[in-house]
């Protein structure tokens, strides 16, 4: 396969996907600094475009396209791509899930183990030199459950994490069925069940309009026990306000969020900025840049399943003349 065209790429990516591209006979634009508004004036030139996170390709940005034969998205979420104009403007759209999602599932397996042994809170307060061992006194994972909402890449890859953790794991995917036959540890739940006997919760979710501010008050308060929250899937599937207000409560007794409904902190908002400083403050809560796919080792596996996705698209693409 040897194609002309030129592809624009968005964000920094590992060399093996410009390699990849450039085997194909495609000129790379590599522009990781490129602003979002900058996009639209040039994407006509292009055949391909590479995203991460930051660029929106909604209906405008597709009609200034013009030729586009795929967008790919390095990682999972496609709530930034109008799917249905794509596929309307004939255009391919692929993501690479399967390349971080060991690295999400291990992120919040750390998220987890760090707020049941209050790794954060007494690592600071030793620095300050501040000994308090019966404050900080633990409570083990092992025999509890942990309720995994959404069973796609990384919410699979989270539960056999906890397999040799000895922890009982409710799964729940409203769009699959006998998805846990391979795992003797996980029990195909209803959110019913969920809610009746889990002591923890993992969101692996979509940011869709049936996930938005799922997790909100009305949900917090179905839990019979209170439940230690992790979210590594999108800031906008938590209502933060609710979930302080729960914190606050007791309902929700920790929580780990890598993820956030605002994560450009320079635009809060004045009431977005008491929120978040209110959840800043709070020691039962461990947070991070949303970097849970983050790794060295992603960057690479990213690159390498979504260069093979392409190649495959070009090659339906060629077969069936729509070149």
């Amino acid at each position: 396969m040897h194609l002309k065209g030129k592809v624009l790429i968005t964000d920094e990516v590992h060399p093996i996907l410009l390699k990849g591209l450039q085997e194909l006979g495609l000129a790379c634009d590599y522009k990781p600094s490129i602003q979002p508004g900058m996009v639209k004036a040039v994407i006509h030139q292009y055949r391909g475009l590479i995203i991460n996170s930051k660029i929106l390709v909604d209906q405008s940005m597709i009609d200034a396209s013009h030729k586009l034969w795929f967008i790919g998205r390095l990682g999972s979420g496609l709530e930034i791509i109008d799917l249905n104009y794509a596929a309307e403007k004939g255009i391919d759209v692929l993501n690479s899930p399967e390349g971080n999602c060991n690295a999400v599932a291990e992120h919040a397996l750390g998220m987890l183990l760090s707020l049941s042994n209050h790794l954060c809170r007494s690592n600071q307060e030793v620095r300050n030199k501040i000994w308090r061992r019966e404050a900080n006194r633990g409570f083990e994972i092992q025999g509890k459950k942990i309720g995994i909402i959404g069973f796609g890449h990384t919410g699979s890859t989270f539960a056999k994490k906890m397999e040799s953790l000895g922890v009982e794991v409710l799964a729940y995917d409203k769009y699959k069925t006998n998805y846990a036959t391979n795992f003797s540890h996980v029990k195909e739940s209803s959110m019913a069940q969920i809610f009746e006997t889990a002591d923890f919760v993992s969101l692996h979710l979509p940011l869709t309009e049936e996930t938005h501010y799922l997790a909100n008050r009305a949900f917090f308060e179905k839990f019979k026990k209170p439940i230690v929250l992790i979210n590594t899937s999108r800031g906008k599937v938590v209502q933060l306000e609710d979930l302080l207000e729960m914190l606050n409560e007791g309902k929700v007794i920790a929580a780990g969020l890598d993820v956030f409904e605002n994560e450009k902190p320079a635009t809060y908002s004045p009431e977005e900025a008491m929120l978040y400083e209110t959840l800043f403050q709070l020691n039962q809560v461990v947070l991070s840049p949303h970097v849970a796919g983050w790794t060295v080792e992603s960057k690479e596996r990213l690159a390498f399943i979504l260069i093979k996705k392409i190649k495959r698209s070009l090659n339906v693409r060629i077969s069936s003349n729509r070149l």
